[in-house]
C-alpha cells in the first residue's frame, strides 16, 4: 500500500501525479474512441507530458491498456469478493465475483478484449502486465475460497475447478460470438457453463 499523500516528498508526489494524468487521460481516450484509434502522443498530450515521460510509465499502448484496465479490474473484483460473501448457494456466490468484471471488461468491448487478449499473449516481465497476471490468480483465489464452502468441491480440487472457471470466464468475454451480447446474456452464458463443471 502506498503512503498518504501528506507523506511522499515533492519528488514522489510529481511522479504520482504524472501517473494519475497519464492514465486518466489514457482511460477517457479509450473510453472514447476505443485503443485502436488513439495513439501513445495523444494521450501524452492530453495528459500534458512529453512522450519520453510517457514512456516512463508505459513503453507502449498495450502497456497503457493494461495500466488503465488492472485499476478498473482490481476494483471491479474487490465489488465482486464483497458481494460473494453475502451468498449462500455456491453457483450465485462465484456469480458475485465474476458479474462486475463483466461489466468492467465491457465498457467498450473492443478495449476489454485486447487487454484480456494482452493478459494472456504479453510480456510477463512488464510491471503492468505482471499486475494484470496477479489479478487474475486473485480472482482465481477468490473463486476458490467460494468453492471451498462445499464439501464435495472441496475433495474435487477447488483451485483447479477456479482456474477452468476463469478460463470459461476469458473465453467468453473474448469471444467474437459473445460481442452483440448484453452483459448479463454474456454473464448467463458463463453461468450455465460453470453449472455444468460443478454439477449444480
Amino acid at each position: 500500500m502506498q503512503p498518504a499523500p501528506q507523506t511522499l516528498g515533492r519528488r514522489e508526489r510529481n511522479k504520482q501525479e504524472k501517473l494519475d494524468r497519464i492514465t486518466a487521460a489514457a482511460r477517457e481516450l479509450f473510453t472514447q474512441y476505443g485503443v485502436d484509434e488513439v495513439t501513445t502522443q495523444q494521450v501524452a498530450e492530453k495528459a500534458d507530458v512529453g512522450s519520453g515521460t510517457l514512456f516512463l510509465y508505459a513503453k507502449t499502448k498495450a502497456e497503457l491498456l493494461l495500466l488503465v484496465h488492472n485499476v478498473k479490474y482490481a476494483q471491479a473484483l474487490t465489488k465482486g469478493v464483497d458481494a460473494a460473501a453475502a451468498e449462500t448457494e455456491v453457483v450465485d456466490a462465484v456469480m458475485a465475483i465474476i458479474r462486475p468484471i463483466i461489466e468492467c471488461n465491457r465498457v467498450q468491448i473492443e478495449n476489454g478484449r485486447t487487454y484480456l487478449k494482452e493478459i494472456v499473449f504479453g510480456d510477463p516481465a512488464e510491471p503492468h502486465h505482471a499486475e494484470a497476471l496477479s489479478l487474475t490468480v486473485r480472482t482465481e483465489e477468490a473463486i476458490a475460497d467460494v468453492l471451498g464452502r462445499d464439501e464435495q468441491l472441496l475433495a474435487r480440487d477447488p483451485a483447479k475447478l477456479a482456474r477452468i472457471v476463469s478460463a470459461i470466464m476469458f473465453i467468453s468475454m473474448t469471444s467474437s460470438a459473445t460481442k452483440e451480447l448484453t452483459d448479463a446474456q454474456v454473464g448467463d452464458g458463463i453461468r450455465d457453463q460453470i453449472s455444468v463443471l460443478l454439477g449444480a
